[in-house]
């Protein structure tokens, strides 16, 4: 901004500046031109009469000028040019000789005068003239820019602190503060309100989202217990115990989304951290899995003994059991890879993959990919998990095939 500033405002100097320039110039070719046709005019008449008072030509005595006297019909002097002799009484330019000669012809006591004046001093002074003036608006430009730059960012420097102040971290401080401009107040304020709307609509999706979780688990808890109740009928038909057994599932499933919605609503932000040991996490929500039906055909577990992560660990474990059950949901059962490189934990698979789309947009919210059953949060809670604790998670597709989903647990600044 502040260089548009500075080229605009200069932009308009230097059209001053041209204009001021072209205008000193003329002024200065209209001042030697008069000088001149002054000087002819002296130089004439002083001559005249004083070769009429003394009887012989007195010329000038400036190497610039030369007088030539003749009678009509007598023989040229040396050195005049017959077509200057020849011009009618009056002031003449003449570009014969290669550069302009201001002539000036004069009739008096049966003589005939001609006085010429070679210009190129004239023209010396008047390129001297442009070359400075030149080099002067040069100089005027380069420095107009300068201080217009200058200015431009002492009076943006507060618009700067403010942007820094809208992209950095939040402390609850308002933006209007006392000793800004009025149009930065202004632009403040808006920024406050816009702030505090904001934070409204959030606060009211949170408190829905938390108390329509709440609101869930006494019924749905409810339903499963007697579904269970049903399964230990003996005397339930095959067919009314696959419903209730539907029924446990789904109720489940639907508990997991109300987990998940209130974890969303409350922002999952870590409680506590502490090391814990990355490759017990691993296996623990492998088994986990393992204890609710899913299993894989080979599960592959490449991770240091030692290696450790700072973490909150009901976080992290909900972060693993999330990928590894996103992993065997998309790998179709196949075999699944957890390994562990420097800082960055890959979970990958051998299903079909992301296919054409983004990867990344695997994280958006109530996204299903590849018409697989689920609610869609899984994903966007494991980014959002780790965005609060600092991490990093990519998605991409295998080159061999499959799916990996990656968390690189150095801080997301570095």
């Amino acid at each position: 901004m502040r260089v548009r500033i500075a080229v605009s405002v200069t932009a308009m100097l230097v059209v001053l500046i041209v204009a001021q320039s072209l205008a000193l110039v003329r002024l200065n070719e209209e001042m030697e031109e008069e000088f001149i046709d002054g000087t002819l005019d002296e130089q004439l008449h002083y001559s005249i009469e004083h070769s009429r008072r003394l009887g012989t030509l007195i010329g000038p005595q400036t190497p610039n000028m030369t007088l030539y006297r003749f009678a009509p019909g007598e023989a040229l002097p040396p050195g005049l040019n017959p077509a200057l002799a020849a011009l009618a009484v009056g002031k003449h330019e003449d570009w014969s000789a290669g550069r302009e000669l201001h002539v000036a012809v004069r009739e008096a006591d049966g003589q005939r005068y001609v006085l010429i004046y070679d210009e190129s001093e004239h023209r010396a002074r008047e390129t001297a003239v442009v070359t400075t003036v030149v080099i002067g608006g040069l100089a005027l430009t380069a420095l107009s820019f300068l201080l217009v730059y200058a200015i431009a960012a002492r009076l943006t420097r507060a618009l700067e602190t403010l942007a820094e102040r809208v992209e950095g971290e939040r402390d609850g401080t308002p933006f209007a503060q006392p000793g800004l401009d009025a149009e930065l107040l202004a632009v403040a304020r808006a920024l406050d309100r816009a702030e505090a709307r904001q934070a409204a609509l959030l606060a009211r999706e949170r408190d829905f989202n938390a108390n329509l979780s709440h609101e869930l688990r006494t019924p749905l808890a409810g339903i499963r217990s007697d579904a269970e109740m049903l399964l230990t009928d003996p005397a339930l038909s095959t067919k009314a115990r696959r419903r209730a057994e539907r029924i446990v599932a789904t109720t489940d499933r639907t508990a997991t989304l109300a987990h998940s919605l209130l974890l969303l609503a409350r922002e999952a932000r870590p409680q506590g951290a502490e090391p814990v040991n990355l490759g017990a996490a691993v296996r623990d929500a492998w088994a986990r899995l393992q204890a609710a039906g899913k299993e894989a055909e080979a599960v592959a577990i490449r991770i240091d003994p030692a290696a450790e992560v700072v973490a909150d660990p009901s976080l992290l474990a909900l972060v693993l059991h999330n990928l590894l059950e996103n992993a065997l949901r998309h790998g179709e059962g196949r075999a699944i890879e957890v390994v562990l490189e420097g800082r960055q934990l890959a979970v990958c698979d051998r299903g079909p993959g992301f296919g054409s789309e983004d990867p990344m947009r695997s994280f958006e919210r109530f996204r299903r990919g590849g018409g697989k059953p689920g609610h869609g949060l899984g994903l966007a809670l494991v980014q959002h998990i780790c965005t609060a604790c600092g991490w990093t998670v990519h998605a991409a597709n295998r080159p061999d095939g499959g799916a990996c989903l990656t968390i690189d647990f150095e801080p997301a600044a570095a």
